[in-house]
């Protein structure tokens, strides 16, 4: 029983890389429209210290935004910021720290913005973490559970009121959740989100972004409903050589430097879906997607059960502390 529990996971989230890969070798790379002037526009992309969140965040800069990239690592803040300023003429970056594995850093990083009182037109909650050992937060929760999705759930929430305020008809405020293809192999239990019965790291992380999946239609359909100008969307970057699988095995390591030069697309093409989801003429106004490659995609048939979205919404609140 344990053994299954373990290896059912693995398998399948390896299935859904070879699928990946399979689908990058006989289709080209999404390819960017030009984007319109985000001049005044105020962003955050968490992560965005390196990998696709530094190209996210250049880009953003380039096209006139106020970039605010949220990370714990402040030397690489420092050079990602300088290098991104050196370029960009129109917009600019700043780096303000953040620990996604503290809640009480996340309610921290959320206090000194609003104390700036700038708007929030775009969150990109691109920061994440795959196949950690067993590791428990400070908090008692699950490294993946915690920094891919919990904490993501937190600040969004947090930052919402500022995001609804910023957004005006026909120039919505934008989220954009970083989901993954192995969203189509995650499960969730309710009982147990923190993976305490049976542990599997490949479990874990597809869990973690099953529930960003599920997060974006809630909340999308809630701030539908309310008739707010902000919008939400989840996007799959594909597989991007990125240090997000310096954690493989071994073996799977070795398998994986051959192939990542050859078919993995690099970190700025796969930051090119957060960007278009963040700026894109065609996604003013356009919420509730599941975006790969540059098209809406259909995602897990999990992923719109609405009962199961209620229940994961109720139950984050409950574990970070905020009211349903």
């Amino acid at each position: 029983m344990w053994l299954l529990s373990v290896l059912v996971p693995l398998l399948r989230l390896y299935m859904c890389g070879i699928k990946v890969l399979l689908y990058q070798m006989f289709n080209r790379t999404f390819q960017m429209p030009a984007l319109p002037k985000q001049k005044g526009r105020v962003a955050i992309v968490t992560g965005g210290t390196r990998g696709m969140g530094f190209e996210t965040a250049r880009h953003l800069a380039s096209l006139g935004m106020h970039v605010i990239i949220a990370g714990n690592e402040p030397e690489e803040g420092a050079a990602a910021v300088s290098r991104i300023n050196e370029e960009c003429y129109e917009g600019k970056a700043e780096f303000v720290f953040v620990d996604l594995t503290s809640l009480k850093s996340v309610r921290h990083f959320v206090q000194k913005f609003r104390d700036r009182s700038l708007p929030l037109h775009v969150l990109i909650n691109n920061a994440g973490t795959m196949l950690v050992p067993e590791t428990w937060t400070e908090d008692g929760f699950e490294f993946h559970f915690c920094l891919n999705y919990l904490s993501h759930f937190l600040l969004t929430n947090m930052l919402l009121d500022l995001l609804k305020t910023s957004g005006r008809e026909g120039r919505c405020s934008r989220i954009i959740n970083m989901a993954s293809a192995t969203h189509y192999a995650g499960e969730i239990n309710l009982e147990d989100l923190n993976k305490r019965v049976v542990y599997s790291s490949h479990g874990a992380y597809c869990q973690s972004k099953l529930a960003l999946v599920l997060f974006t239609y809630y909340l999308q359909e809630q701030l539908a409903a309310g008739g707010f100008s902000v919008t939400v969307n989840a996007v799959d970057p594909g597989m991007v050589d990125t240090a997000l699988y310096d954690n493989l095995w071994t073996l799977a390591q070795m398998m994986k430097k051959p192939v990542a030069g050859i078919l993995f697309r690099t970190p700025a093409e796969g930051a090119s879906i957060s960007v278009y989801a963040a700026a894109a003429s065609e996604m003013e106004g356009v919420g509730g997607c599941y975006l790969y490659n540059g098209q809406k995609t259909q995602s897990s048939d999990l992923s719109y059960d609405s009962e199961l979205q209620t229940k994961l919404w109720k139950k984050s609140c409950e574990l970070v502390g905020l009211q349903a």
